[in-house]
């Protein structure tokens, strides 16, 4: 989101302090690779084991008493040392001799009474600060120190030149521990600070402010003031205490932490600064005591532009509200900061006023809060963050009156939209507005400024941008993260919407035409949403992907599926998905293209390889063997003389004896066939019905020539009538040749019945598939049988 004019809200003591203090700290620490943390391990002297390229050091928080040369002088590298919060009484700062390289040494919060002063060069923050020290700590060689930036130093009494060895240097900070300072009464010191930009003076935090020394600086920049106890005696003390020090022209920024005050004397302290060049004033951890009644103060032209208090504790229960908030509507100043505080209401100003900036974080205002107020006529910001607001609409009211209002804060509240029925009224200036923490739903966006371009709705109670909603077409910035969203929002109604904020949501499918519809998308950031890894959201995550990772804030770490539980947790990156089977257009037409090629291929294969042919030979050859095996034994023990009996043609026989005979009886089987084994003097139908009662088998070999012989069919005819008769499965059928139905005779209904009911065996025009014939051929005799003849018998 836009910073909310930074240049005001920061204010000139944060440049003062934070650059020069954190900075350097963060100067020394960062960029140690060999840094070693040894505070709060009840040590009692510095470690021998440290390694010797220890660059930053830290044992504060201890129980050291003394220091040795030979405690750091194998530590030629360090550069930090941090020894705060200790018990050491003397130091000889000889014991450094062998650390030049030693920039930043911190020996505050100890309880040094002396030092013994030794040549040094390269120190750069040097603190002996908060010790028990008499008079200052200060070494004529400190004068040798043109790189130190920070002195903090302890002293019970001051002279005026206590600091003289040391007038020279460009000192950027000095921090002075007055908290045991000590005078008689009537009695004033003086001490002269040449060159420091920031001067901190902390005294003591239970004692009346009684200090009388007269402490000049020169280029002072900044001041601050710690544990400042003032009621209306000792008031002239403090303010003569601020004389001197705030006569120089270059004291722009001035800090009191940790103040109790009565309310008279803060405002005797405040009408004291107003005609001083201070330009920011900070007060901290205010504490008012004793009584409030409404105090005179004259609103002279004055220098100061901003007043910040945080943190008021009011002692005073019973006073004139009119009294308190007055002195502060009333102020000709630019920005004015009074957060954390116990106030119900501020007043509007009587007359049009010059704030520009207010910020009334964190206290107890309601939406009656400058209600009606038309003198705030220059306010650009205003902060009302963290307060007792409900009533979206009165807001709006309250801003009607604010021509000049461009930024409004009023997150952190218990802010409800859609109680009121009529149009909410906003000046039209605002630009800027964080709604962010209330209790606000899907009726908001009724409810905002016209010409709006931040918005800040972040944990709320959104579930829906509705589609009629007014035009926002300014808006280039929108915050809905932490909402219930289900979905992105359209760039229909923000046309100019350039960043999105939408993360921790409730969007499962986002829009795949969303970049589509924000064109001007330059950052969107909707990570840890529960994405369903599903179909619709391919395209999606293919847009994205498409898009450079600088708009697609957090990707891909905090883009992951949260269902199907199988890929919860996997980033959208890695999921994917086939076309095929997202698209049922695409895979009805594939499923129809491969049955397509399937059928085309099988039809090919049947007619090219003869595949039924192969098929119904297979199965031929299983039920044969299957029938073989349930062939009962008794049966199999009968008086039989031959594996088989053959019926055919004389056209035929040619086939018989040269393929048929030769293969059966190479195979070892005695064949019964009517020229050689008919008995002579018997009647033909008498040799047939024998040589088929004393055959295993009976083959028929059928052709268009058996149809036509007359003998043929007496033969089968027994044989059928056999199989009948004893229950067997002993006829074997072989087409030599096709057979047409048309050409059987009808008085040959036998034969045209078995050829319907029973399976036939096919001589193959092609020898390549003769294999398998001769296979289920051996199939139909694969038993064991006792052959006899007449003398003897014969196993087989």
């Amino acid at each position: 989101m836009t910073k909310d004019k930074e240049p005001i809200v920061k204010s000139f003591h944060f440049v003062c302090l934070m650059i020069i203090i954190v900075g350097t700290r963060i100067q020394f620490s960062d960029g140690s690779e060999f840094a070693v943390d040894k505070s709060k391990r009840g040590l009692t002297h510095v470690p021998k084991d440290l390694p010797p390229k220890t660059k930053v050091l830290d044992m504060s928080h201890n129980y050291i008493a003394e220091l040795q040369v030979s405690d750091m002088s194998f530590l030629s590298e360090l550069k930090v040392l941090r020894l705060s919060h200790n018990k050491i009484q003397l130091l000889d700062l000889s014991v450094f001799k062998f650390n030049q390289d030693l920039e930043y040494l911190d020996l505050s919060h100890n309880q040094l009474q002396k030092i013994s002063c030794h040549p040094i060069m390269s120190f750069r923050h040097l603190d002996l600060s908060f010790n028990d020290f008499k008079a200052l700590p200060i070494c004529k060689q400190f004068g040798n120190l043109s790189q130190l930036n920070f002195l903090g130093l302890s002293a019970m009494k001051l002279q005026k030149l206590d600091l003289l060895p040391i007038a020279h240097l460009h000192l950027s900070y000095i921090l002075l521990d007055l908290r045991n300072y000590y005078i008689k009464e009537n009695e004033t010191e003086s001490l002269q600070i040449l060159n420091a930009k920031t001067l901190h003076l902390v005294f003591h935090p239970s004692s009346l402010f009684s200090i009388q020394v007269n402490i000049s600086v020169n280029t002072l920049g900044c001041l601050q003031l710690t544990n400042i106890k003032l009621n209306d005696d000792n008031c002239k003390v403090f303010i003569k205490f601020l004389l001197e020090l705030t006569r120089g022209p270059t004291l722009l920024n001035f800090t009191l932490n940790h103040i109790e005050t009565t309310w008279k004397c803060l405002v005797r302290v405040f009408q004291f600064l107003w005609p001083k060049p201070v330009e920011y004033l900070n007060i901290y951890n205010l504490t008012i005591i004793e009584s409030i009644h409404e105090e005179d103060f004259t609103y002279s032209k004055t220098t100061l532009k901003a007043l910040k208090i945080e943190h008021i504790t009011n002692q005073v229960f019973l006073f004139s509200q009119t009294a308190l908030y007055t002195v502060f509507s009333e102020m000709n100043i630019m920005m004015l900061t009074i957060s954390d505080t116990p106030f119900i209401h501020m007043l509007c100003p009587h007359v049009p006023s010059t704030f520009k900036f207010l910020n009334f974080t964190q206290n107890v205002f309601t939406d009656s809060i400058f209600e009606k107020c038309s003198t705030l006529v220059k306010l650009e910001t205003l902060i009302l963050q963290k307060n007792d607001l409900k009533d979206l609409f009165k807001v709006s009211l309250m801003t009607k009156d604010m021509p000049s209002l461009e930024i409004l804060d009023v997150s952190w509240n218990s802010l409800e939209s859609g109680r009121h029925k009529e149009n909410c009224t906003w000046v039209e200036s605002i630009v800027v507005l964080n709604l962010s923490s209330n209790i606000l739903t899907d009726s908001v966006f009724r409810c905002l400024p016209p010409r709006i371009k931040v918005l800040d709705l972040h944990s709320n109670k959104i579930k829906s941008i509705p589609k009629q909603v007014v035009k926002l077409e300014a808006l280039q910035e929108l915050n809905v993260a932490f909402n219930s969203l289900t979905d992105l929002p359209g760039c229909g109604s923000f046309s100019r919407l350039s960043v999105l904020i939408i993360d921790y949501n409730s969007v499962s499918h986002p829009s795949a035409d969303f970049f589509q519809s924000c064109q001007k998308m330059r950052s969107i950031k909707a990570g840890n949403n529960p994405f369903q890894c599903t179909c619709e959201l391919r395209e999606f995550v293919k847009n994205i992907e498409q898009v450079s990772s600088e708009v697609v804030e957090g990707w891909p770490d905090s883009y992951k599926c949260d269902y199907p539980e199988s890929d919860r947790g996997t980033p959208l990156k890695d999921f994917h998905m086939s076309e095929l089977s997202c698209n049922v257009t695409l895979l009805i037409v594939t499923i129809g293209a491969t049955m397509l090629v399937l059928t085309v291929t099988v039809t090919f294969l049947c007619i090219y390889l003869d595949l039924p042919w192969y098929l119904r030979m297979v199965c031929q050859w299983t039920q044969t063997r299957r029938r073989a095996r349930n062939v009962p034994l008794e049966e199999l023990q009968r008086n039989l003389q031959f594996h088989a009996f053959i019926s055919y043609s004389e056209h035929d026989s040619a086939w018989v004896k040269n393929e048929l005979v030769p293969y059966l009886e190479k195979e070892g089987m005695q064949i019964c066939l009517h020229e050689r084994n008919f008995v002579p003097g018997k009647s033909i139908v008498e040799n047939i019905i024998n040589c088929i009662e004393k055959s295993y088998k009976s083959i028929f070999v059928l052709s268009p020539n058996f149809v036509q012989s007359e003998w043929c069919h007496y033969e089968l005819y027994f044989a059928h009538h056999n199989l009948f008769h004893e229950g067997s499965n002993n006829l074997i059928l072989i087409l030599l040749e096709p057979i047409p139905q048309n050409s059987i005779p009808d008085k040959y209904h036998k034969l045209r019945a078995l050829m319907m009911q029973r399976t036939y065996l096919q001589w193959p025009k092609e020898k390549s598939k003769r294999g398998l014939f001769w296979a289920n051929i051996r199939a139909t005799f694969n038993v064991k049988l006792t052959l006899v003849t007449e003398n003897s018998d014969v196993k087989s």
